[in-house]
């Protein structure tokens, strides 16, 4: 029998092969901190470029370069926001290519958010809409200065487009690389006139995706595919309850795994540093760790929820009050109540946590899928005794997050400068967090428990609704407490529950907040209206069963004052064939919900100084 030798290929390691790439990366230790996507250490400017401002760079080779602002983590962002530039500046999207931008708030701060840099709430494109827009202007503006001042031309006859500058009547013509230098010597406008809509080439057309190839190629950097010499890998035992401590632990199987170097205990757990990721976790799962859990959380989810609906038995803070409830219910004909719980749900990431942090003479550095640049900013400051600014970020690819990498806590950035900090930085350190420590030892989205009554007068109308919601908050205790908080309520616990589009003359919205379960919870991986949204809109449907309405005539009867959440409705309605489509053994729903808590962001949030 022949012996066939059958090797698990990784992907990156299938990619490489079939594309002759190489892939993984070493740093120099002169890594620029600007550098972008997956690229950080080569994304150094041309020697020769053109920098008009924060977003653009031109390069004498002709590339242009957008810098980032918002974390790529599949959503789009790094072909969006240069989209909007490159409309603006007219450029060839051929040279296009995006880095992104390192952790300084004074410039890449989120318009939305204040003095602070981050992605989330689905902000990047509508804080950057008009930003990007005047910096591919501006960019424009200094070339075609350029372009007339070297042929001593009016500016106004000058045309740009995809990429090159030209002047029809004498028939002189300049690529963006070649007016580089000139162009970086103009000065920079304050005003710029912005293109008129109907001549958008880019915008609202389909466009490459600028991270497609890469992707696709496994050429692409995340944080996982960065190398640095001597750079130790890390996992982390954890507690297995939270809240749970180290009291004692026998590190002397796990060194004795080839591979393993370090053991040291964190605030955290335990921390295993070996030369690869297998090794750090045979290692882990050689330790021998005695937890005391004589403060943790032992509650499991079935009786966090019994406590729950018990809680719900009596009235909350009241975050919605219209007419008067208590008359409506009191003379209704039919009451109709339901119940509704959702589980806590991990983030889940395709790709799990990680990140790179090295402490050398100029601070820290750090490499990784950055969503809250700001907030891990400060907090790596303060752990490492550091001033903000000595705290180099740089940003690479995420894959996916959910929220998860803008953790309020900073959490397993902190987690990695623990241990770096714990072996006195003599080496860089990459902390790797498998799937199970994400399904353990994550954040996750909240349980809650909701109940809805409704009451019906003998004509079947709607005239009393309450709506009971409980669960943990995911912003108190977090930056953005101050201004999403209010009077106790934290707004997205009761978004599209507290501002129901409907017509509803008696309304009450409360809610309890419970503090004392120890679960750590973050984003909603989504929005609050995603919770609020099902349990309001299956009740509805079950109240215009009740009323013996069809429920989007009930919804558009109620959506009068809303016409475009009822023109919504009634084309969706219309095209799904709603009035005519009644089939046996079938079951359809309708619901109207719009909402998103990015527009309603009004300050800043608030870190730590």
């Amino acid at each position: 029998m022949n012996h066939i030798a059958i090797e698990n290929l990784s992907r990156r390691r299938f990619l490489q092969g079939s594309a002759g790439l190489t892939l993984g990366f070493c740093l120099p230790a002169f890594a620029a901190p600007a550098a972008g996507p997956g690229k950080a250490g080569e994304g150094l400017a041309a020697p020769v470029s053109f920098e008009p401002n924060a977003f653009l760079r031109i390069g004498a080779d002709n590339s242009v370069t957008v810098i980032s602002k918002h974390l790529e983590m599949g959503q789009g962002t790094y072909t969006g926001l240069a989209t909007i530039l490159a409309d603006e500046l007219d450029a060839d999207w051929q040279t296009v290519r995006v880095e992104g931008a390192p952790a300084d708030a004074k410039r890449y701060n989120n318009l939305f958010w204040g003095p602070a840099q981050g992605t989330g709430g689905s902000t990047a494109m509508a804080n950057s809409w008009e930003q990007m827009r005047k910096a591919g202007a501006a960019g424009r503006a200094m070339l075609v200065a350029a372009a007339a001042r070297r042929w001593q031309v009016d500016a106004a006859g000058i045309v740009v487009r995809d990429g090159v500058v030209s002047h029809p009547v004498s028939g002189r013509r300049a690529s963006f690389g070649e007016l580089a230098v000139d162009a970086a010597k103009e000065t920079v406008p304050s005003e710029v006139s912005l293109k008129d809509p109907k001549d958008f080439r880019l915008i609202g057309k389909q466009a490459r995706r600028t991270d497609s190839a890469a992707k696709t190629d496994g050429s692409a950097r995340f944080t996982q595919d960065v190398f640095l010499p001597g750079m130790l890998v890390a996992v982390v035992a954890h507690p297995p309850l939270f809240g749970g401590k180290v009291k004692a632990f026998d590190a002397s199987r796990a060194k004795a795994i080839p591979g393993v170097v370090e053991v040291v205990q964190i605030p955290q757990g335990v921390a295993v540093l070996a030369k690869d990721t297998w090794s750090a976790k045979k290692g882990r799962d050689a330790l021998t760790v005695d937890w005391d859990d004589s403060a943790a959380f032992k509650l499991g989810s079935d009786e966090i929820l019994a406590r729950y609906k018990e809680l719900a038995k009596t009235p909350g803070l009241v975050a919605k009050q219209t007419g008067n409830t208590t008359q409506a219910f009191a003379g209704a004909a039919k009451v109709v109540s339901a119940s509704y719980d959702f589980p806590y749900l991990a983030h889940a990431a395709m790709e799990p946590m990680n990140c790179v942090i090295r402490l050398d003479a100029e601070g820290c550095e750090v490499w990784n899928g950055e969503q809250l640049h700001t907030g891990d900013q400060y907090g790596l400051a303060q752990l490492l005794g550091l001033k903000p600014e000595l705290v180099r970020i740089n940003m690479l690819y995420a894959g996916g997050s959910f929220g998860r990498r803008a953790c309020k806590d900073s959490d397993y950035v902190l987690e990695a400068a623990q241990i770096v900090k714990a072996i006195n930085g003599r080496a860089p350190v990459k902390l790797v967090w498998l799937r199970e420590d994400d399904m353990r030892a994550g954040y996750y989205r909240p349980l809650f428990h909701h109940t809805l009554e409704a009451a019906l007068d003998g004509n079947g109308k709607l005239i009393g609704w309450r709506h009971r919601l409980v669960g943990q908050s995911i912003l108190i205790g977090s930056p953005f407490e101050k201004m999403l908080v209010k009077d106790g309520i934290d707004g997205v616990s009761v978004e599209g529950a507290a501002n129901l589009p409907y017509a509803i003359p008696n309304l009450t919205v409360d809610l309890h907040t419970p503090s004392d379960i120890g679960v750590p919870v973050l984003w909603w991986r989504s929005v609050g209206s995603s919770h609020t949204a099902y349990s309001t809109e299956v009740f509805f449907d079950e109240v215009a069963k009740a009323a013996g309405k069809d429920p989007v005539a009930l919804r558009l009867e109620l959506l009068a004052d809303h016409p475009r959440h009822a023109g919504v409705l009634k084309l969706a309605a219309d095209q799904a064939g709603w009035a005519s489509r009644s089939r046996p053994r079938s079951a359809r729903g309708a619901a109207a919900a719009l909402r998103c808590m990015s527009r309603s962001i009004p300050t800043s949030p608030r870190w730590p100084k």
